[in-house]
């Protein structure tokens, strides 16, 4: 089976399913609004912060408070374009219309890769602009030093989430057993490693905490973080490379 018929394939499959187009949406929805609603608390906020609280302050990351949240529909969309085909029974079908696994696989990831970087690009942008109109005379420009890259940096973010998902999913097999276990990783066991002092280090190298230094323009006051921005981006693709030859390796291996 050509290439381009594969593609054809699995962009008909996502989006014939709702909950893949849902997922995203969700994913739109809740990074605007909720960067939204905390840069609206920030500037009401920022009078009352202390000096080094206020030369910490980043206008552009702040607007970016929401990804938290939609990096959570964006793990969600990555497990289940992958996953589904398994709780349903359909990879029997797919494989059997597709018997090179590896096209099969890159041409999924492929299509879901280029739709999760659309609307990851479109949603950093929007959640940038719209941040920004909440923080009034504090606001950033897109032509000051880092924004452009940290907004552009907003989209690959979500983007690498995604296909992160889309690996741990393919190793797995499951959507539930890839959504119990990715989930409260980025949700809690991420967010704990890097808040207790005994596992910082540790936690500084996960895949969420250092990808999201690409969206930063103000380091914190006192950051120790041993790479930058593009540093901690380059970590994140590792994580999605390892998690996508994993998967590569399980559907090569084992038996539909």
């Amino acid at each position: 089976m050509a290439m381009a018929q594969v593609v054809r394939s699995e962009w008909t499959k996502i989006r014939s399913v709702a909950s893949t187009v849902w997922t995203l949406s969700l994913a739109v929805v809740v990074t605007i609004a909720l960067g939204m609603l905390i840069s609206a608390l920030s500037k009401s906020e920022y009078d009352n912060m202390s000096a080094q609280d206020r030369l910490s302050f980043d206008p552009t990351f702040t607007s970016f408070a929401g990804t938290s949240l939609g990096q959570l529909a964006m793990i969600v969309f990555g497990v289940l374009v992958v996953a589904n085909e398994y709780s349903t029974g359909m990879i029997r079908t797919s494989l059997a219309a597709v018997p090179q696994r590896g096209a099969f696989l890159f041409g999924k990831i492929a299509v879901a890769t280029l739709l999760a970087l659309v609307v990851g690009m479109a949603t950093s942008f929007a959640a940038f602009f719209l941040g920004q109109a909440m923080l009034g005379d504090l606001k950033a420009s897109l032509g000051d030093p880092g924004v452009l890259r940290a907004v552009f940096g907003g989209g690959l973010y979500m983007t690498l989430i995604a296909m992160f998902s889309m690996g741990v999913a393919a190793m797995l097999r499951s959507p539930m057993l890839s959504l119990g276990i990715l989930m409260p990783f980025f949700f809690l066991i991420s967010s704990i490693l890097g808040a207790v002092d005994a596992t910082q280090k540790v936690g500084r190298f996960l895949p969420d905490q250092a990808g999201s230094k690409i969206m930063q323009v103000v380091p914190p006051v006192g950051d120790d973080t041993p790479y930058g921005p593009w540093g901690g981006l380059g970590i994140m693709v590792l994580w999605v490379v390892a998690a996508l030859i994993g998967g590569y390796v399980v559907l090569k291996r084992r038996d539909a």
